[in-house]
């Protein structure tokens, strides 16, 4: 107890040494603090963040303000520069409901229903009521759309309802792609749709076609520009702008015909009405060049209004995607090896009932066959079992190098995605006999097309290619031409296979002879295969084949070939072949006609048909009836912004000439038209035509004047008297 008050005294007697150790205490520890906050000024200062953020990106993130250059997208052109796809803006439309929205003493919303619901039943496929039951929703709300009707708008009707100025109706824009064709080479020419990837800037994309395989040149790269900004979005004044120019896509030129693919579409939507087949393709290709001309399938879509793509359709390029057994077709190359190879006799005679390999029996398409023949007859006559004795006197190693030199088993290269390389195995004798006549191999119909090259260019055999140029946004031009990819005949050789390939029409015996064009001079080879059945073997009965044509044309100087292939199915009641032949005869008699030298000649004076687009409607149609045309008008506009057929394509005197006008999309009177022009119609409108009967237009079921809206339109035909 005594020391306690001893020390207690001792602090008494020394308060100024206390406050020393408590002052040497508090100056450590700011000291201590003072060097810490430095510590981690220097850190900062040196690295340059602080947990983990870092610092000048914070700022530029607080105060920069950068907003996205878009870059435009590349057009797709036909081969004469006509606009194939391009970039365009659709729009949305929707009413505000919401009566609180006044500016300025200004309403700016619907204020009168009866009156708006009026006004857009002009530009709108909707009727009055139906407008006015979107503008007074069950249940309350502050703004509404107006279902499919509203969306995918053009920007002609936009600029009309616009004019309108009606309280409350707004549009919002969405980038997309315009195809002012319709259905037009679809799977070839591809489709671009908003990008729904987070790790792109681009707001189109590529998902077919050449769009896909030109996605990157065609999209070009965005820019940006950036400043500095306060809180609120404003830039601060005399600030600082960064700019980064966007730099827009480039431009493709394809090597297609307007003309003759419009035209070529118009053949295979007859055709697809009238015999409703399972599959149907042709392709026009110049002989000389390998470039396409025209190129269309069935079934098909429209890439403007995806009509055509819905559940369950195929997004299938059958061009270069579709792997098939090619049947017949594949003839004209065996034999085009035999002779090179110098096993081809053409004065041996053989039965051809039926060949026996291994311990398979190979008989004839007819099942008979056709007695004791020349090997001469063999292609004309489309023997199975000539064709068996032909790769047997080549031999396996002849066969093998045939097979490799005209290029079948690898990807002929041409400018569109997902390239199958077919397939083959020469493993077993009966393999080898089956492939003779194009069953057991596997090809691509540019494989066919390619091949085809040489037969038609004296042994010569160049790419396919759809591809002319592409011509950057700075004008940089890359060129692709004719290019060689082998040379797997002789001259001699492809002029041998050229005239038995007119056998095939010409002669009496010949499986083509309904191919036959008066005066013309065609060289061609028919095609029929079994379809593989997925369990094993083949599909039976005559409605599971594939039929086809592969012709060349004129055969004394090759310009064209052509080649066609249809499926069949259960429903169709007349032969392939008269399907086929109702698309090839228009379509070659068309080809020779155009082509300079052809011994067809045309029967009326053909012109080129003026460029009337962006003219006034006034003098657009003084234009064209001076050229002695028919003018036909779709719309309520008084300014061009399509025609059908395209500038400069060639047309006989006295062809309709359809016209759309900026205005509201209306219908016209079709009374006395022809199909081709109704299919025309259909095409430039992107509207849906249901044709009943043959002949001229009796009937439509909307009348003329009337707003085309997505109801199918159904015109009826009848034969004149």
């Amino acid at each position: 107890m005594k020391k306690k008050q001893q020390s207690r005294q001792m602090s008494v007697r020394h308060p100024e040494r206390n406050r020393k150790i408590f002052g040497i205490i508090l100056i450590f520890g700011v000291g201590a603090i003072l060097l810490a906050f430095i510590c981690r000024f220097w850190y900062v200062a040196a690295g340059g963040s602080v947990d983990n953020q870092n610092l000048a990106a914070f700022r530029q993130k607080l105060y920069y303000r950068e907003a996205k250059l878009q870059a435009d997208r590349g057009n797709i052109y036909d081969r004469n520069g006509s606009v194939i796809a391009e970039d365009a803006n659709t729009y949305t439309l929707y009413a505000v409901l919401d009566k609180t929205q006044v500016v300025d003493g200004k309403k700016q919303y619907v204020s009168d229903k009866e009156q708006t619901a009026t006004v857009l039943a002009r530009y709108l496929p909707l009727a009055k009521e139906k407008i006015l039951a979107y503008l007074n929703p069950k249940q309350g709300t502050n703004q509404v759309e107006f279902g499919t009707a509203g969306t995918n708008l053009s920007l002609a009707t936009r600029n009309q309802i616009m004019k309108e100025k009606l309280p409350g109706i707004a549009l919002t824009a969405s980038p997309s792609r315009l195809y002012p064709n319709g259905v037009f080479a679809s799977y070839t020419v591809g489709l671009a749709q908003a990008n729904k990837t987070t790790d792109s800037d681009q707001s189109l994309v590529g998902v077919m076609g050449l769009e896909k395989t030109f996605d990157k040149l065609l999209a070009g790269h965005n820019g940006y520009r950036t400043a500095q900004g306060d809180n609120y979005g404003y830039r601060i004044p005399q600030a600082k702008v960064k700019t980064k120019a966007a730099k827009n896509g480039s431009n493709v030129y394809t090597t297609l015909d307007s003309s003759l693919q419009s035209y070529l579409e118009t053949l295979m939507t007859q055709v697809q009405n009238t015999y409703q087949q399972q599959s149907l393709t042709a392709v026009v290709m110049n002989a000389k060049t390998g470039e396409i001309l025209a190129a269309s399938q069935r079934p098909t879509f429209d890439p403007s209004t995806l009509d055509g793509l819905g559940a369950g359709a195929s997004w299938q390029n059958s061009l270069v995607e579709d792997a098939y057994e090619p049947g017949s077709v594949m003839k004209v190359f065996n034999l085009a090896g035999a002779i090179q190879s110098g096993t081809f006799n053409s004065n041996q005679y053989y039965d051809s009932s039926k060949i026996k390999v291994g311990d398979t029996t190979i008989r004839d398409w007819n099942h008979v066959g056709f007695g004791e023949i020349p090997l001469s007859q063999a292609l004309p006559r489309s023997s199975n079992v000539g064709f068996v004795h032909i790769v047997q006197a080549m031999g396996e190693a002849n066969q093998a190098k045939t097979l490799k030199d005209f290029g079948f088993g690898q990807k002929t290269g041409i400018a569109l995605p997902n390239e199958s390389a077919g397939s083959y195995n020469l493993n077993s004798a009966v393999t080898r006999a089956v492939m003779a006549y194009g069953q057991s191999i596997n090809v691509t119909q540019m494989q066919i097309l390619q091949a085809a090259t040489a037969i038609a260019d004296g042994g010569t055999m160049v790419r396919p290619r759809i591809v002319s140029k592409i011509k950057s946004a700075s004008g940089k031009t890359t060129t692709y031409s004719r290019q060689v990819v082998g040379k797997p005949i002789s001259a001699s050789t492809a002029s041998q296979v050229l005239n038995e390939m007119r056998d095939t029409i010409n002669q009496s015996y010949g499986t083509g002879t309904m191919y036959k064009i008066a005066g013309a001079d065609i060289a061609a080879k028919t095609g029929t295969a079994n379809v593989p059945n997925p369990k094993g073997g083949y599909l039976d009965g005559a409605t599971n084949q594939l039929h086809s044509l592969l012709a060349i044309a004129p055969a004394s100087d090759p310009q064209f070939i052509v080649y066609i292939t249809l499926k069949q199915n259960k429903t169709m009641k007349k032969p392939a072949t008269t399907a086929i032949n109702d698309l090839f005869h228009p379509l070659m008699t068309r080809l020779l006609a155009l082509n300079a030298g052809s011994s067809v000649s045309a029967s009326a004076q053909t012109l080129a048909i003026p460029a009337v687009t962006n003219d006034t409607l006034t003098a657009a149609q003084t234009a064209l009836t001076a050229k002695k045309l028919v003018v036909s008008t779709v719309g309520t506009g008084n300014r061009i912004v399509q025609q059908m057929p395209a500038a400069d394509s060639a047309a006989l005197i006295g062809s309709r000439v359809i016209l759309l006008t900026n205005g509201a999309m209306t219908m016209p009177d079709v009374s006395g038209w022809s199909k081709s022009d109704v299919l025309k119609l259909a095409q430039l409108t992107g509207k849906k035509f249901k044709l009943q009967g043959e002949g001229y237009a009796t009937k439509q079921s909307l009348a003329s004047g009337s707003l085309l809206g997505s109801e199918t339109v159904t015109v009826a035909f009848q034969k004149t008297q």
